[in-house]
């Protein structure tokens, strides 16, 4: 059995209207978001063995705040394939996850994370929750009953957890301000 966990980048900045897309950094909504979420993946157990995750600033500042609550830093690889990547590009990286890695972190940005949720999994409350939206700092965390990475395949996949910042702290929701 696997576990693998996708986290969305945490809000971004937009007040740089010249900055590449790439090099956008957190906001200040996006950081107590992320260190909320760190937090709430320590209190529930969530534990990780290989982190992988876009080189994007915006996904390197949500891991810095996701660490800091979490109380432990996971050193990722960095993967320029995950920046922006579709579903099946992302299920490539999937598959060529290390097997000894029994518990995957990805961090990375939508539309790719939400579309491979869906893609891997079957249909069910947590998923038509994915399926409405998959907002920034969330985490979909899947169960795939495989040895090898190789063999995720779609709707192979269990979820069962979708944690939404709102769900944790009303402020961080969409109409907070």
């Amino acid at each position: 059995m696997k576990t693998l966990t996708l986290l969305r980048h945490a809000k971004s900045s937009w007040d740089d209207p010249v900055a590449r897309d790439f090099d956008r950094p957190l906001n200040a909504k996006g950081r107590r978001a992320a260190a909320m979420i760190g937090r709430h993946l320590k209190a529930e157990g969530f534990a990780f063995d290989h982190v992988l995750a876009s080189p994007a600033v915006r996904v390197v500042e949500t891991l810095d705040e996701i660490w800091s609550g979490y109380g432990q830093t996971l050193e990722p690889v960095w993967n320029k394939a995950m920046y922006l990547a579709s579903a099946p590009s992302l299920l490539d990286l999937v598959h060529a996850m290390p097997d000894a890695a029994e518990h995957v972190l990805m961090v990375g940005h939508n539309p790719g994370l939400e579309d491979l949720v869906l893609d891997l999994t079957l249909d069910g409350e947590l998923r038509e929750r994915v399926k409405d939206k998959y907002p920034t700092a969330t985490v979909a965390q899947m169960t795939l009953p495989i040895d090898r990475w190789a063999e995720a395949r779609a709707h192979g996949a269990t979820l069962v957890a979708f944690i939404r910042p709102r769900d944790l702290d009303p402020t961080l929701g969409p109409d907070a301000a």
